[in-house]
């Protein structure tokens, strides 16, 4: 009998520069608002609240895991950290890994493209929304 390790379905790591404030990032972050939006699929329990750092959650839902958002004060704004490791879930609560085999690594390339491509879309909305149009290099308007 041949035994398959499992391949994670999604571990991604993104950091994006915004222009704002820790203080406006951190009450965007905590927002369940924003949460609805940007992981539709997922339910999010805070097992860490880092204040101005961000906030780190369990998921629940499309995948199984955990999410993390770190803010990182820098120049004049914040480096957003996106942390998201999971598997996929076929009943919301349990993770069901994808097999070490050329097909269960299709299927968490596919699932991790798609997860960065919407974290993306999400978080450069957000910079545009914060940012206003400002040109690099120039203070916020």
């Amino acid at each position: 009998m041949r035994h398959h390790r499992h391949v994670a379905g999604v571990d991604l790591v993104d950091e994006t520069f915004i222009v704002a404030s820790p203080e406006v990032l951190a009450g965007i972050i905590t927002d369940s608002a924003y949460h609805r939006r940007w992981w539709p699929d997922l339910d999010l329990t805070v097992f860490m609240d880092r204040g101005l750092l961000g906030q780190r959650w369990s998921i629940t839902g499309g995948l199984v895991g955990s999410l993390e958002i770190w803010l990182e004060p820098f120049a004049d704004g914040c480096i957003v950290h996106h942390y998201l490791r999971a598997e996929p879930s076929n009943d919301g609560r349990t993770p069901g890994p994808l097999p070490d085999t050329p097909a269960g690594w299709r299927k968490a390339a596919k699932l991790r493209a798609a997860r960065a491509t919407a974290w993306k879309t999400s978080v450069w909305e957000l910079k545009a929304q914060l940012e206003q149009g400002r040109a690099a290099g120039n203070p916020p308007a």
